[in-house]
């Protein structure tokens, strides 16, 4: 379906690519992998046309169709269920045709209509729409009315809707939820056609793809299976060519040693130069060059508070005069509690992390919390905020006064921002750089509660798994918002579930919250307690 020759790519005065070679096989999905700002996007880009390389060359069959979702679908007045039908080109083409057609051209357009299965077409986008966390209701609602988020959903679906022969999906999960991750999950598991798929998921990378395609070195490798698979056959690649390695350096010492030894002596003289020969014929091994990842740190508490840390009995909490987004709170968070916070989006999740961390007030009922504690929050909204002419060394001077310039750039080097990047504006600075500066200095005062709403977009597998090290280090309570399974497995000891105006605990772990999930969007049914957090926070903006 894809095949790759010699691609070699240059730009803003660096190289993604030096004679990069691949081929992937009809009907494949495959995971693109590789370190952030390694070449992934820019490789979408080659594929798409929309740059060109410098040599080599990118096949695609010639009548392929190529989708991918770049951005935001547009604020129209075209109501959802339409945009996501529109997306079927040829049905649309069809059907248009239909109302001019000669009468002996009919039965052609109607046979292909039955072919490729018009009449589901409604029934089909309706259940893609539910399974990204749509509603019955929204599916006469104009584009306009949906925000920006909610509009790459419709992207996503109407990429889906198409089914093109080669579907090229950059980063899908960050703009959804748990629930809509793990619909996605299997939804490109039965995916008919070839799909490329840049993630860093690495449940999505391991249930959804067959082959993951690494990019490293300016080069692209093919390995069969899922993530786990490639981890283990990479480290047993880099382990022999290491062992490799060791051996041909001991041969080349050998044979230095003799020719140095016997060069000059006579008798030896062809010996001598025939070592010389075998030594100039050996091949340098190259060893894999692991890239060091900087560590995130969170520091615990230095005094433990008595628990609890917070106590909620019949708490309401809501935005202005409109309903009350999240009612019946009645929940208990100890001093070392690790909370999964599962829902949909727009079910209350992020209004309940505000009034955890203190930035919403409760309506009624009573919140009791530890008066000395401290919160650290991070939220998508900072990544935003930030001003894009800032730099990190100006935030950590006003997030630091008191320490020495050396001690402030050396903070952030261990932040992962190396001196070259600490006087770099914002706007220039990566997402995962962003999200790097904003996380470690959310805990910089050692808080006694961490509240971390969607901290890995952004982040790459290597540093989502060093988040979740410090995480399991960290010595206070968490409570966690996120899309990506594998850390909420890893770290949440209990889970709660925003849904229905409230949250609850949720008696069972993520395999049983993934079944409940998978089984309402097959049943045709939008999740619980959807919708009204976003109609709030819209009103209240």
């Amino acid at each position: 379906m894809l095949q790759i020759e010699d691609l070699t790519f240059n730009a803003w005065g660096r190289r993604f690519f030096t004679k990069a070679s691949v081929a992937v096989p009809p009907g494949s999905k495959v995971g693109l992998v590789g370190r952030n700002g390694v070449g992934k996007s820019t490789l979408f880009k080659i594929i798409l046309g929309a740059f060109q390389p410098d040599s080599g060359l990118v096949y695609l069959p010639k009548a392929a169709k190529v989708g991918s979702v770049d951005q935001e679908h547009p604020a129209t007045s075209v109501s959802l269920i339409d945009t996501i039908l529109a997306a079927d080109l040829e049905r649309e083409a069809l059907n248009r045709e239909l109302e001019t057609a000669a009468p002996e051209r009919m039965g052609e357009i109607y046979a292909r209509l039955i072919e490729i299965d018009a009449d589901r077409a409604p029934a089909r986008a309706g259940e893609i729409l539910a399974g990204l966390g749509f509603s019955v209701a929204d599916l006469a609602r104009p584009m306009a009315e949906f925000s920006g988020g909610w509009r790459m959903r419709v992207a996503l679906a109407a990429a889906l809707f198409a089914e093109p022969d080669m579907l090229l999906l950059d980063e899908p999960t960050n703009y959804l939820d748990l629930e809509g991750a793990l619909w996605l999950e299997a939804r490109l598991k039965r995916y008919p056609h070839s799909a490329l798929i840049i993630s860093h998921d690495r449940e999505l990378l391991n249930n959804s793809v067959d082959a993951i395609l690494h990019v490293s070195g300016e080069k692209l490798e093919l390995y069969t299976g899922g993530y786990d698979d490639f981890e283990k056959r990479r480290a047993e690649k880099a382990r022999l060519q290491t062992s490799a390695k060791l051996k041909q350096d001991a041969e080349r010492a050998h044979l230095q040693s003799f020719i140095d030894r016997f060069k000059a002596k006579a008798s030896k003289a062809a010996q001598a130069q025939s070592r010389m020969k075998r030594l100039a014929k050996l091949e340098p091994i190259a060893t894999t060059i692991e890239e060091h990842v900087a560590q995130f740190h969170l520091p615990s508490p230095k005094r433990p508070l008595a628990p609890p840390l917070m106590h909620l009995t019949d708490v309401e909490v809501g935005y202005g005069d409109d309903p009350a987004v999240l009612r019946d709170l009645n929940l208990t968070l100890d001093i070392d509690d690790r909370i999964g916070l599962l829902g949909v989006n727009g079910a209350g999740k992020s209004t309940f992390a505000k009034m955890a961390a203190g930035a919403l007030a409760v309506r009624a009922g009573r919140m009791a919390r530890e008066s000395r504690v401290q919160v650290g929050w991070f939220h998508q909204h900072q990544i935003e905020a930030l001003d894009p002419t800032d730099t990190p060394l100006a935030i950590i001077r006003r997030e630091r006064p008191d320490d020495s310039e050396s001690a402030r750039r050396a903070r952030l080097a261990s932040f992962g921002l190396p001196f070259a990047k600490q006087e770099t504006a914002v706007d220039n600075l990566s997402g995962g750089e962003r999200a790097r500066l904003l996380l470690n200095l959310v805990a910089l005062q050692a808080p006694h509660l961490l509240i971390l709403d969607e901290p890995t977009n952004h982040l790459d597998i290597d540093s989502r798994r060093a988040l979740l090290d410090a995480l399991n280090d960290y010595a206070g309570a968490v409570i966690l918002i996120t899309h990506d399974r594998s850390l909420m497995e890893l770290v949440a000891d209990r889970l709660w579930l925003a849904a229905d105006n409230t949250v609850k605990p949720f008696s069972g772990d993520m395999d049983d919250y993934a079944r409940f999930v998978l089984d309402r969007a097959r049943a045709g049914k939008s999740a619980p307690g959807q919708g009204r957090e976003r109609k709030a926070k819209r009103r209240a903006a």
